[in-house]
This record gives structure tokens, sequence and C-alpha cells, in this order.
């Protein structure tokens, strides 16, 4: 059934968009520099201070697919939803520990992309060629989510046709290619602070309307029995392994998307970095908060064969037309600051780890940037047409997989940080191996879910598929650098020293 047109939250919603076209574009004058080279367009040359850096990886992490899915999960599972909350606990000491040394090192030998890093580290081209791949086939349904979060906020405003995403495609095409990362860092800056608003509103305002929260939880707690399979708001005995493993793998993974790592590399320390994991609890706060909305909209009666749908009804159901128009649209500039991002990271990969390696062509600053302009455009060009001619269903399915495949660069980027026992030779079969059992076990359910069920000695196990693949895949490295050091092969070269590692003022 198609919405009705909600014409006061359409123009507050326009307005709001029209706000943040003009931020976006202004951005190629803040902190002005030459944009014609990659590390002024595609990492700000790395001089963002603790405050732009805590907004933009924040903007990476909490994206417009992520208020509406953390809620959707709820909704439609109940308990198992509430994961992204301990992934997010475990997240940030992991930030801590490993991304300032990441920072260190890319600062010093002037790696753009954690590809950049493991061809440094290891001295291994496939290798670095295999973590571009991931890389950029990780990152693009996660675009094309954005863009499916966008359409749900689109169609809950009740506007037909394909034409207000296409829209909005072209303002955010049009301001990335000209302002670079500088853009979604500063629309990061209104997106949180409208989101904020919206979740304080949210969690004062509806609950009061339905009842109180005791009203709320009983009611989610009732209209989830009746949901086929029977949901409930308390983690039952046998998803305690498919819910742990969901949350570790997740925070493996998360740090090493290339929208993660180009954030964390535009700042201008590795005691940035350090500040950022401290503050960025605030968020998780407000993630907590925003995956309730879940049982809300079940409590308010609201009904959707689309889970994803349930939060955008909720607000316009609940809210005046005018605020529902400001919550949407904090919705929908949240997609836009993580899809410029990501196009970014990802056009970064290819110029740096594809297009410079296969073809072996040295390009200079003004050409690389150039090229990795374009092929951010392509990107989302890519991504929009994914959403316009398939199935929402299939960039989920795909996000799903580009979990587990991120998962498999954890041995290269992660540990390398840390040791240089591993061969690059070694590194690439693990990946390969993980590679190819993470997707096998995707397969075997259909590519709906990444939990899959494991036999071990009569007994099953639920978990997410990144982490028994990531296993394999440290089995296979471990396995073939042992092979090699027995062989007595010689080790390819390390770039690094090991002064590029250690933290300045430490």
């Amino acid at each position: 059934m198609t919405a009705p047109l909600h014409a006061i939250a359409t123009v507050i919603f326009c307005a709001c968009f029209l706000l943040v076209t003009f931020a976006g574009f202004w951005a190629a004058r803040w902190k002005r520099a030459d944009l014609h080279s990659l590390e002024e367009w595609g990492l700000a040359g790395r001089r963002f201070g603790t405050l732009i850096t805590w907004f933009l990886i924040g903007g990476d992490f909490y994206t417009a697919y992520t208020v509406i899915a953390v809620p959707a999960a709820l909704y439609g599972t109940g308990a198992p939803g509430f994961f992204a909350i301990p992934y997010c606990i475990l997240l940030y000491p992991y930030m801590m520990l490993v991304l300032p040394r990441l920072w260190q090192v890319c600062h010093r030998r002037g790696y753009v992309t954690l590809a950049d890093f493991a061809k440094g580290r290891f001295g291994h081209r496939p290798l670095a060629v295999a973590i571009a791949l991931t890389g950029i086939l990780a990152t693009m349904p996660y675009i094309a989510l954005q863009l499916v979060g966008m359409q749900e906020v689109i169609s809950a405003l009740g506007l037909r046709g394909e034409w207000p995403l296409i829209a909005a495609f072209v303002i955010l095409a049009a301001y990335t290619y000209s302002s670079g990362l500088r853009a979604p860092a500063v629309i990061a800056i209104v997106k949180d602070i409208m989101l904020y608003i919206m979740v304080i509103a949210a969690i004062l305002v509806i609950p009061s309307k339905l009842g109180g929260y005791g009203h709320v939880f009983s009611a989610a707690s009732a209209a989830l029995a009746q949901k086929k399979p029977p949901a409930s708001i308390i983690l039952q005995p046998s998803q305690y392994w498919s819910y742990a493993t969901l949350a570790f793998g997740s925070a493996i993974a998360i740090v090493l998307y290339p929208h993660t790592a180009t954030g964390v590399l535009s700042s201008a320390s590795g005691r940035v970095i350090k500040r950022n994991a401290a503050l960025l609890p605030a968020y998780n706060l407000l993630l907590a908060l925003i995956a309730l909305l879940g049982y809300f909209a079940l409590a308010a009666g609201i009904h959707s064969a689309d889970t994803s749908s349930a939060v955008p009804l909720l607000f316009v159901h609940m809210f005046p037309e005018y605020f529902s128009g400001f919550c949407l649209a904090a919705i929908g500039i949240g997609a836009l600051v993580p899809a410029a991002i990501m196009s970014i990271a990802a056009a970064n990969l290819f110029t740096r780890n594809l297009y410079g390696e296969l073809i072996h062509r040295s390009m200079t600053p003004k050409q690389e940037a150039a090229q990795a302009k374009l092929v951010s455009l392509f990107l989302k060009i890519g991504a929009l047409t994914f959403v316009l001619l398939v199935r929402a269903q299939y960039a989920i399915e795909l996000q799903l997989l580009g979990g587990i495949w991120i998962a498999q660069i954890f041995p290269a980027v992660i540990l390398g940080l840390f040791t240089r026992w591993f061969r690059g030779t070694a590194l690439f079969w693990g990946w390969l191996a993980g590679m190819t059992a993470g997707t096998g076990m995707a397969w075997t359910r259909d590519l709906k879910s990444s939990i899959c069920p494991l036999h071990i000695a009569g007994h099953t196990f639920a978990m997410y598929a990144a982490v028994p693949s990531l296993l394999i895949n440290l089995l296979v490295s471990v396995g073939v650098t042992l092979a090699l050091n027995a062989a007595g092969r010689e080790r390819d070269t390390d770039s690094t020293m090991a002064a590029d590692y250690e933290m300045q003022g430490a």
C-alpha cells in the first residue's frame, strides 16, 4: 500500500537537504588546499582534529542503514538485534590498541589505503591486490544499502517514482567530486546533531504516548510472540553462540572496511585516534536508544512486511509532520555521509592498488586524484543502478557476505601491525582459504543469513560465518609460513621500519 504524500514533512525534508548541499559544496573552501592530489581529495591532507574525526568516524559507523536496520532487527527478530551494542563495546578498546599504530606507520610512509600498508609490510603484490579487491567488493553493497535506507525514507514521505532518489544521488555525486573527504566531514556535523535531537525526542515523546516503557516492552513482547517463527525480547539459549560470534566478528571486521581506514588516516595524529576511541562510546549510547525504536514500532502497532520501513513509518505515525520531516531528513542525510566516504575509500583502493599495481603505470598526484574522482562517481552510479534495478534484499544479502569477506584481511593488516612473522605468500593463501570457506558457508544458507550451523563432536553451534572462516584463514597462514620457513625460502622485503610504529609523544 502506497503511503499518502506528507507535504509539510516533504518541505522540511527538502529544506534540510538544501542545507547540507550548500555545506557539501562549501567544504571545498574549508581548510583550503589543492584538491588535485589524492592526499588532499581522498584524505583531506591528514589534518582533521579530534572533533571533526569524532563526527567523521561516527558517520562511518552510524549510517542511515544503521538507524533503519538495527531497530528493524528488533522489530523482526527481537533480542538478537541487540548484538550491535556489545559489538561496539568490544570495538572501542580494539580501536585504541590498533588504529593509532596504523595511523603512525601510514603517515610516515605516505600510505593511503590498507593495501598500501600490506604491500609495504610484506612486499607481496598479490596480497595487496587481494586486499584492495576485498575492500571494494565489501564496500559496494554497503553504498547500495545507504541508498536503500534513503528509499525507505522517501517512501515514508509518500513521494512516488525514482526521481527523488536520483536527485539525492546527483547531489551526493556532485559535492563529493568537487570537495572530496571534506564534504562528508562537514555534513557529518549537521547529521549527528540532527540524529541526537531525533533520538532524544523519540525516547521522551513516543513512550509517553504509548503508556510508558513498561507498556512498550509488554506490547513488543506480545507482538514478537505472534511472529513466525516466534521471537522474544529475551535472548534464548539457542541464540547465544550466534549472538556472541556476530558481535565478536563484527567488531573485528568494522575497522577493516576501507571507509573506516579513510576516516582514521585523515586524522592529524595518533593521539587524535586515541581520544576518539575514548569519546566514541557516546555513539554507543545513541545506538542503544536507536535500537529501542524497533520495540516502539511494535508497541505502536506499525505493521509492515518490510521491517526496514518500521522506523520511518513510526516517525510519520507518532510525530507531527514538521518534526517527522526533520527526523526523516536526519536519516536521509545519514545516508549521504557514509556513502560519500565509502565511494572515496573504494576509489582510493582502485586508483592506488588495482590500476596502479595491475597496469604498472606511475601517475602524478594530479592524475591519481582525477582518476579517483571518476572512479568514485562510477561507483555511486553502479550502486544507484543496482538499487533501482534489483530487489533491495539482494543488497542486504551481499552486505552480509561483505562482512565475512572483509574479516579475512585481519591477519595481513591487524596482525601485520604487530608482527612480521607471517609470510606474504602465506597470508595470500590464507586469505583465499578464508574467502572460499566464508562464501561457501553463506552459500549453504542461500545468502539469506550469515549465521551458519556448525556440527562439531555431535553438537551444533550456530555461528557467524566470518569467525570460523577467519580461523581457517589463520590456520592456512600459519601452516604455509611454517612450510616456507622450513624450506628456507627467502622473505620478501619489508619497506617499513621499527621506528615507523613508534607513537609520537608516547
